[in-house]
């Protein structure tokens, strides 16, 4: 009988990068696109390693190990943004890597052999999603139940703010009306179908009542912080917290955070500062500076990601450089849709959106994210200027002070 344990075991590793490219080249796992390949990979050779075990000699007390490693495999997924449509194609794609890889040996081998193969590995793989799915459920409601605690408390916030500031009131309610309808709609079809869950068996149904409360909640929390950030700053109840920055540091972390999103669009970020000579990987050598190092990572997060967004194609280059004695300054440039001179004027507005005929920006944004990046700039002291041209690019250049001053 021929040792099909064996052969996944040596397989192994070959298994896991087919199916992790699979993965990532499956336009309905969208959830991959910010995740590197170690991320998607999990404890997927864990469940290959119990999979060979059963396979070699099937006893209740061998599958502890895949046991375990689904339930961590549901819990990372839930926290990785994954909905259950995505998880379910993932542990598709995994069984057709399986038997692509098996083929030729399961060509030779007898049909009592083929059969008690093809049933051992279905009925391991049937245990896998049941468990990833098993965490993945109460990942799900646990952050349901904190994102309903943190709406409550942020919305308290908000009242008390808006109460003091009645500019954009009516817009900001405008911008909550849909995902709050939403959020009050899924819930309550959700709770209907936990009352009658005696008799509701579509456990995939009900995870995706769940996501789209969930996403609508993360919609809504988001626009809600983003809001209550401009409140703060208006309100001059933002603070901030000196010490001495790493540029290179703070750089290189906001690339490696942003670089999955530049890459699923095969976007190239370049990196260049302090005049180091030709573009090249991500280097930094400006000295250290004395700022307040969240808030300057919010300012750069904030406008790389926005460079990605709107660029489907090109590079985005990171230029910084130090300026006299006292300042530096650093660059962000894309070559993608670019800004009409009339919009030009009023990009770091909050609430500004460039007209929605143009297609010029995503559903979910707010209009809060170069506002909140002007305001920032201000707070450390430090200035902003853009110049871009229609269907070119854009560059946002920031200038601050070396050390801000308390």
């Amino acid at each position: 009988m021929k040792d099909f344990s064996q052969l996944l075991r040596d397989q192994t590793q070959s298994i896991v990068e087919q199916w992790v490219e699979a993965v990532r080249q499956d336009k309905k796992i969208s959830s991959t696109n910010n995740l590197s390949r170690t991320a998607i990979k999990n404890h997927l050779d864990h469940v290959l390693s119990a999979l060979a075990t059963v396979l070699s000699q099937y006893q209740d007390d061998e599958i502890q190990p895949l046991v375990q490693a689904s339930l961590h495999h549901g819990t990372l997924r839930a926290e990785q943004g994954f909905d259950a449509a995505e998880i379910a194609r993932e542990y598709r794609l995994l069984r057709n890597v399986i038997f692509a890889t098996l083929e030729p040996e399961l060509l030779q081998a007898s049909a009592q052999e083929v059969m008690r193969t093809v049933r051992l590995i279905d009925i391991v793989l049937d245990e896998a999603i049941a468990y990833c799915f098993q965490t993945y459920t109460q990942q799900r409601l646990a952050e349901l139940e904190q994102l309903q605690n943190q709406l409550s408390l942020n919305n308290q916030e908000l009242t008390r703010l808006v109460r003091a500031n009645q500019d954009n009131l009516s817009l900001l309610a405008h911008e909550l009306k849909n995902p709050l309808t939403s959020i009050i709609g899924y819930s309550d079809l959700f709770l209907r179908l936990q009352r009658q869950k005696s008799n509701e068996k579509d456990t995939l149904s009900h995870l995706e009542h769940v996501e789209r409360v969930l996403r609508s909640g993360r919609q809504l929390l988001h626009l809600i912080n983003d809001a209550l950030e401009i409140s703060r700053y208006d309100a001059g109840q933002m603070k901030l917290h000196l010490e001495s920055v790493n540029v290179h540091e703070l750089i290189t972390n906001v690339y490696e955070m942003l670089e999955p999103l530049a890459s699923h669009k095969n976007l190239q970020i370049i990196i260049n500062c302090d005049s180091t000579g030709a573009d090249r990987s991500p280097l930094c050598t400006l000295e250290e500076v004395v700022t307040d190092a969240l808030r300057l990572q919010q300012i750069l997060t904030n406008l790389i990601s926005n460079a990605i967004r709107y660029t489907e194609s090109g590079t985005i280059k990171i230029k910084c450089e130090t300026l006299g004695i006292d300042k530096w300054t650093i660059a962000v440039s894309d070559t993608g849709i670019g800004i009409e001179p009339e919009d030009q004027a009023q990009i770091f507005e909050p609430y500004f959106r460039i007209p929605s005929s143009a297609k010029t920006f995503l559903p979910d944004s707010t209009g809060l994210g170069l506002a909140i990046v002007s305001r920032l700039v201000k707070l450390l002291q430090g200035e902003i200027s853009l110049v871009s041209q229609k269907g070119v690019g854009s560059t946002f250049i920031v200038t601050l002070p070396l050390k801000v001053e308390v």
